[in-house]
């Protein structure tokens, strides 16, 4: 694929993201991808043929999306240098993670959420976002592991629902009017993770 296919599929796929945080699943069609991309019409059907194939590709393009959240040298796979215990490390990583999805990328998770909801419903999206997620879920594992969890696996699912439940409270919940401060969620994600790692 050359440089200017990809453009277009990418900013088709950002459309697609764009549309699913405004106007949720029903306004999403491929004639809204087109103008919202500002492309001649046809060029979303000619990327993706069908329905599915549409919600495929914004899914893939969200995990990329997402993946460029936090850079690599910010996700820590060893304990702590700098005199903790390695669960310093990993509240670092993840309060920020949190706090720019909610101060910059709240648009994201909105779509994710109705990704979420779909792949319910839709076998073909469930097998490709759940393999999506695990580019979250696995060096979340590595994490834990590396501050010292004894059950990574299970103490993984804790942190992601934490996450997820302090991301959906922030964005669609109760406390949607006001995101968190820095300062707060990592204050919070140290209280979690103390009780997770039995610290």
């Amino acid at each position: 694929m050359n440089a200017r296919s990809t453009s277009r599929h990418e900013l088709i796929a950002d459309a697609a993201l764009a549309l699913l945080a405004e106007r949720g699943m029903r306004g999403l069609t491929h004639r809204a991808v087109d103008e919202a991309a500002g492309l001649p019409q046809g060029s979303t059907s000619n990327l993706a043929r069908t329905r599915s194939a549409l919600l495929e590709t914004a899914a893939w393009r969200l995990a990329e999306r997402e993946a460029a959240v936090l850079t690599p040298n910010e996700l820590p796979a060893t304990p702590d240098t700098r005199g903790g215990d390695g669960a310093d490390a990993v509240a670092d990583a993840l309060s920020l993670a949190l706090h720019r999805y909610l101060s910059r990328h709240r648009q994201l998770v909105v779509a994710r959420y109705e990704l979420a909801l779909e792949a319910t419903r839709r076998p073909e999206l469930r097998a490709v976002y759940d393999r999506a997620g695990r580019a979250f879920r696995e060096p979340m594992a590595a994490m834990l592991a590396a501050a010292g969890s004894t059950e990574p696996e299970r103490h993984t699912l804790t942190m992601v629902a934490w996450c997820d439940g302090m991301l959906f409270s922030c964005t669609a919940g109760q406390f949607h009017a006001a995101a968190p401060s820095l300062d707060a969620l990592r204050t919070s994600c140290t209280e979690v993770l103390r009780g997770v790692l039995g610290r």
